[in-house]
């Protein structure tokens, strides 16, 4: 698994629309509470921190796991809005501070891994995505989730006692235009399994090719983990936490060829809407 190790951050931010109404530049800024509005990995938080005289500037450190905060405009003396970029899951510390550097409150919040819900019309199955072991390869899956690009791609490819691969074709298996450029492979010895119900990326012969496809592995496929550098096998960046009943039932599809591609479901198995639901 990747380490990775967080330098503090601490940016001084002036809360814009605080400034006049009681009291002196002298008086420190009180932080009395803090309430999360939203907290998703990948995404840009909304955290309330409640008070008294906080219209002065603030110094906010996170660790870099909450990245770019900024306090809105809506900030009040008595309520700072506070939005960052979440870009770590688990536990991280934030602390706020007076524009000299003293601590006013500190607090520890947790961040879950990020899920994403993909539809198939009347079943659905639901993704959990492990960015602490594949971060390129989790912020690559958002990022065509949160675009809709997901949006009507088949189920192109399916194998029984194998896997089920999706992301990258629509009815007639046309080739969806609008992917990004190629991700680095993100895999190592002792990295997370192709096994039953994980997800990883699929590629080309170039390890170094991944764009918006990707597999459910059907049952434990570890000949495609890591093995060396000739063979660096393919990257696991989540598992199916619902909805495998759904994975194995696409599995069953008659498949056929179209278009001179092998696997191909006889009816077509569509994603209608790829979600990322927390």
């Amino acid at each position: 698994m990747h380490k990775y190790y967080l330098c503090p951050l601490a940016i001084s931010l002036a809360l814009a629309g605080c400034g006049g109404g009681s009291g002196g530049s002298d008086i420190k800024p009180q932080v009395t509470a803090i309430k999360v509005a939203a907290l998703q990995y990948g995404r840009t938080a909304t955290i309330y921190l409640g008070g008294a005289d906080l219209r002065t500037s603030m110094q906010v450190d996170t660790g870099w796991a909450c990245t770019s905060p900024t306090f809105s405009s809506a900030s009040t003396p008595d309520t700072a809005v506070l939005n960052c970029k979440v870009a770590q899951v688990g536990d991280f510390v934030l602390t706020i501070k007076s524009a000299q550097g003293d601590a006013l409150y500190s607090t520890t919040l947790t961040v879950l891994k990020p899920q994403v819900l993909l539809s198939t019309g009347s079943d659905s199955i639901t993704l959990e995505l492990d960015p602490a072991s594949a971060p390129v390869t989790v912020n690559n899956f958002l990022g065509y989730v949160n675009s809709g690009y997901y949006t009507k791609t088949l189920f192109h490819r399916v194998i029984a006692g194998f896997v089920i691969q999706a992301g990258g074709y629509t009815a007639g298996l046309v080739k969806k235009a609008g992917q990004g450029a190629p991700i680095v492979l993100e895999t190592q010895k002792d990295g997370p399994s192709n096994l039953r119900g994980t997800v990883a990326m699929a590629r080309t012969s170039d390890p170094n090719s991944a764009t918006s496809e990707f597999f459910v592995n059907l049952v434990d496929n570890k000949f495609l983990d890591y093995q060396s550098a000739a063979s660096p096998g393919y990257a696991v960046f989540g598992k199916v936490t619902q909805g495998l009943n759904v994975v194995d039932a696409i599995a069953l599809q008659p498949t056929g060829s179209l278009n001179g591609f092998a696997n191909v479901p006889l009816t077509d198995v569509t994603i209608t809407l790829a979600l990322q639901i927390q």
